[in-house]
């Protein structure tokens, strides 16, 4: 084999590794498992508080807890599945004063930066769109593990407000404040498999 020959096969090598080890160093998308997951939300009417919960969300979620910020958190999230267990709201929320889910079927969430903020636990900043209206929110986040190997179980748990009014969730009379409060408390739990170990 001629020496110009064993230099190019050489250089093809190096760069064919250099192509291939960011790719295998990347982690695996977690998978998020429906039962035992859950996002819910609290807000107050007339000072009296007022619970409900969205049944349809996905998420796409690739992190390697010991390398946070070269992960990414996205979520989508019916509009049409919030419940609050009673008739008369859930028949309310559909209506464009409300979420207009006709309109906007969807809220999303993606990440735009992932730090540690200490063991187990994570903030991670990110664009929330709700009708269409997109603001900046943090969210801190805890994870715990249970299991090991293939049979590891994440548990990523948290919660945050929100202003309903900056996404134009209550129009009309329902912009008065005294009547339904513009905080709203989000909360949620993420059953995960496939993250890596903390």
């Amino acid at each position: 084999m001629s020496s110009r020959l064993l230099i190019t096969l050489t250089l093809a090598a190096a760069l064919l590794g250099a192509l291939i080890q960011p790719a295998l160093a990347q982690p695996r998308p977690a998978v998020l498992q429906a039962a035992g997951s859950e996002i819910a939300f609290t807000t107050r009417q007339m000072g009296v508080p007022v619970e409900g919960r969205f049944s349809k969300f996905s998420a796409q979620i690739t992190l390697d807890p010991k390398k946070p910020e070269a992960g990414s958190v996205a979520f989508g999230i019916d509009t049409g599945s919030a419940r609050f267990g009673s008739a008369e709201l859930d028949a309310e929320v559909p209506k464009p004063i409300w979420l207009s889910v006709a309109k906007f079927p969807q809220a999303n969430f993606k990440s735009t930066a992932i730090k540690a903020s200490g063991p187990g636990r994570f903030e991670v900043a990110g664009k929330l769109t709700i009708k269409g209206i997109v603001r900046d929110i943090s969210v801190p986040v805890q994870v715990t593990q249970a299991g090991a190997g293939a049979a590891l179980v994440s548990t990523a748990s948290g919660s945050f407000a929100i202003k309903r009014l900056a996404f134009q969730v209550g129009e009309g009379e329902w912009t008065d404040t005294s009547l339904l409060a513009d905080d709203v408390q989000i909360r949620f739990k993420l059953v995960l498999t496939g993250l890596a170990p903390l």
